[in-house]
């Protein structure tokens, strides 16, 4: 039976996708609204609404920007992983005792090298200590990664 293709649905943290980012919309528009019903006061209750508003706008980009971080990171994690199993698996030994000596912009380029060139990427890269962009250029059999967030 023919393997099934994966399919990119999205992925939902309940407490974050339908509590915290819901709460915090709903807090910073109704904290607009107070604000913007009292603007023009010079009064506390014109700038305590402000602050609450102020707050609550950083407070919302501050979780919607979380999320996003979080899942760099992730990926990020995933990659140094995956380029260690492909090089144990090209050459037979760990790409540990060497990823100490590359930078993780180094190896998110690595990652786009064929089979056949990364063992020689990864030397020229410690020896020449190549940019990302001077690895990219070098890569003959570019293998694009359509999955990155």
């Amino acid at each position: 039976m023919p393997a099934q293709p994966t399919q990119n649905k999205p992925m939902y943290y309940p407490l974050h996708h339908f509590v915290l980012l819901p709460a915090a919309l709903v807090l910073t528009l109704y904290s607009i609204r107070r604000y913007l019903a009292v603007a023009g006061d010079d009064s506390e209750v014109s700038r305590l609404w402000f602050t609450v508003m102020l707050l609550a706008i950083v407070g919302f980009g501050t979780l919607v920007m979380l999320r996003q971080h979080y899942a760099l990171t992730l990926q990020d994690r995933l990659i140094r992983l995956e380029m260690r199993q492909r090089y144990f698996e090209i050459t037979g030994q760990s790409l540990r005792p060497l990823e100490e000596q590359l930078h993780l912009k180094q190896l998110l380029a690595l990652r786009f090298a064929g089979d056949d060139e990364l063992p020689g990427l990864v030397q020229a890269a410690i020896r020449e200590k190549l940019s990302s962009k001077d690895i990219q250029a070098r890569i003959q059999d570019f293998h694009f990664d359509h999955m990155r967030v």
